[in-house]
């Protein structure tokens, strides 16, 4: 079997991460996603393009959101390099899915299907501890040791006002996203809400019946 070349959309909190790690583990794929690419990238030379900058880290360090197009050129970049995927946190919106068609043809496009009340519910209760940076979870992954829970804290980022936000933002640019592989008939819904290993073997058997 060629390596398979994987879409895994949902929004923050469905799992992709998790998911995709088992992907990349089991089909011995590249895991790529638009922050790793960036960041791997930041000297790539982008001046024959009408941008503001050079390079895509002067973006980045100026704390800028790098465009449209930088983002498109980075990714098939990457993909060019890869043998099999799973692409993670792109396309982020409908011109960026009209650009990864140009690239690639996908095996397969994978959707994490997971209700909004059980992603605020995901997100809001994740800690952090900050002598450590390790993520816990007050509910599904409480730590076992006391002076750690006492210590832990709530990244900005997982308050619910600012969950609400993100998945609000993710609606409103990625919904038109998962329409468009849908009408195509290449959408597979996978059940998120389940446990990790139950969606695993979902998402397992889809790409093996699709690749």
């Amino acid at each position: 079997m060629a390596q398979p070349r994987i879409l895994i959309l949902g929004a923050p909190g469905a799992g992709k991460g998790t998911q995709s790690a088992r992907i990349t583990e089991e089909f011995g794929v590249d895991h790529i996603t638009t922050g790793d690419a960036l960041r791997n990238n930041k000297e790539m030379d982008i001046s024959d393009m009408d941008t503001e900058y050079d390079t895509p880290g002067e973006y980045m360090d100026q704390g800028e959101l790098v465009p449209d197009e930088v983002v498109n050129a980075i990714v098939d970049e990457a993909l060019s390099q890869a043998n099999g995927f799973v692409l993670d946190g792109y396309p982020r919106n409908l011109e960026q899915a009209e650009e990864l068609e140009d690239m690639t043809d996908l095996d397969v496009v994978l959707y994490l299907d997971v209700d909004e009340e059980e992603l605020v519910h995901r997100l809001t209760g994740r800690r952090m501890d900050p002598e450590t940076g390790d993520i816990y979870h007050l509910e599904y992954n409480p730590p076992t040791d006391p002076e750690v829970e006492d210590r832990l804290v709530q990244r900005d980022d997982d308050t619910e006002e600012t969950v609400r936000e993100r998945l609000s933002v993710f609606q409103e640019n990625t919904e038109p996203v998962i329409e468009h592989y849908e009408a195509q008939g290449d959408l597979e819904r996978i059940d998120g809400e389940r446990a990790p290993d139950d969606v695993w073997e979902d998402v397992k058997s889809t790409i093996e019946s699709a690749a």
